[in-house]
Formats: structure tokens, sequence, C-alpha cells
């Protein structure tokens, strides 16, 4: 592996087998979760397809791979979410199924308090919509 490619966090976190491991988990929490309810109505009954697109996202996104790209172009992640209303309870959703993911695949990595701050960076600029009276943020 040249020494360039070792400093990605894509690779750092274990490449392809982690992050697949890693959005697997994510999907299955969100599905199975009642607290996610209302993320996980945004998508489609088999979640198949979200899942490898997040994949794909985030290989490149991580700085390995740029799948995403490859596939689809610029991901324009915030236009693409445009037609879903995404709230604080929305983003917050995300933020618990994905938090308890990295809990289960990266418990103690040291890569990890720095790519939970950028999860919830890239998570709370998804928001796209007020949050209703009285609602907290």
């Amino acid at each position: 592996m040249a020494p360039e490619q070792a400093t990605t966090a894509y690779s750092q976190l274990g490449g392809e087998d982690t992050l697949r491991r890693l959005v697997h988990r994510f999907y299955a929490l969100m599905d199975t979760l009642p607290e996610a309810w209302e993320l996980r109505q945004m998508h489609p009954e088999d979640l198949s397809g979200s899942e490898e697109k997040l994949f794909m996202y985030l290989s490149g996104w991580l700085g390995g791979p740029p799948l995403y790209e490859q596939a689809n172009g610029h991901p324009r992640l915030r236009a693409r979410h445009l037609p879903f209303t995404i709230t604080s309870a929305e983003r917050d959703q995300w933020l618990m199924c994905m938090n308890l993911a990295l809990d289960e695949v990266l418990a103690d990595h040291p890569l990890r308090p720095r790519l939970w701050g950028a999860i919830e960076g890239l998570a709370d600029h998804m928001r796209n919509k007020a949050d209703p009276p009285g609602a907290r943020e």
C-alpha cells in the first residue's frame, strides 16, 4: 500500500470491509429501532439500494475510492435530500443510528471521535426544514 493511501480515514478504519459493516449495521438499526420510525419512513421498503448508495458515498468521503461520483456524478447531497423533510428530529434519528453503529463497529478506534465530529456536521447540514414550534433543536 502506498504511504498516501495509508493516511486516509478510509484505510485507517479498515477499508471496504469495515465500511460495509458500518453501513449495514446503520441500516439494520434504522430498520428496527422504534426511535428511528420517522427516518425509516423516508426510505423504500427494500433498503439495499440506500445502503449501497451510503456505502459508495462514504467511501469517497473518507478518502477511499470515489464510488458514488464514478457512478452518479457529484453527490449534491443536500439537493438530493430536498424532497424529504429533514428537521432536527430526523437528523437526530440518523445520528442515533450512526452513533450506535459506530459503537459496534469502531468502538475504540482512535479515529472515531474525529469521524463523529465530521458526521455530526454533515448530518446537521442536511436539515432543510425548520423545526415545528415547540420542538427542541
